[in-house]
């Protein structure tokens, strides 16, 4: 009897203790997310300053709706002969020429997805490190981007990328065709 009692105490306590905390954190001025991506793994790489990756499920998704920037980090050369479509290409080796004019109107918390091509590909996530450092708050890797990108069938385009600045103005959630 005494054990089913003591118990009982200890899940009220929690109980109103979790309320507590929850109620607390809602009053604060920047409350924290009650639900996110705390993994280990996440951590540890925002702790070594690298960028996280994002899956191509998302990314793909974030292509289709629009609502990211795609970045090729590829040299020029590579970038006019394929990329994603609608991407644009800042080469991480003209990164501090090339900069402003490729960003010019892109603003500071857009989503914004880098890539390169191989899984051994570190551009990208060198271009990602710049970008956080220009005060881009909101910068994922898509790791293997390139070679992931055509293996899916996904839109490609080659040339040197003449999209107008902002999201396209095409409705991609629509079945598409890859012009290669």
């Amino acid at each position: 009897m005494r054990i089913g009692r003591a118990v009982i105490q200890v899940m009220l306590l929690i109980f109103f203790v979790g309320n507590l905390a929850i109620s607390v954190n809602a009053w604060r001025s920047k409350p924290l997310p009650l639900v996110a991506d705390w993994s280990a793994q996440k951590n540890q790489a925002l702790s070594r300053g690298e960028t996280p990756t994002i899956p191509w499920e998302e990314a793909k998704e974030a292509w289709l709706m629009a609502a990211a920037v795609f970045v090729d980090a590829r040299p020029s050369e590579q970038f006019v002969l394929g990329h994603i479509e609608g991407a644009r290409n800042l080469p991480w080796e003209a990164f501090d020429q090339k900069f402003p004019q490729v960003f010019a109107d892109i603003p500071k918390d857009r989503l914004v997805i880098a890539y390169c091509d191989g899984e051994g590909c570190n551009l990208s996530h060198e271009l990602a490190a710049g970008l956080r450092g220009k005060g881009y708050s909101h910068v994922r890797v898509l790791a293997n981007g390139w070679s992931a990108w055509q293996m899916a069938k996904m839109p490609t385009e080659t040339g040197p990328g003449t999209h107008p600045p902002g999201p396209p103005p095409v409705d991609r959630s629509a079945p598409q065709t890859p012009d290669r």
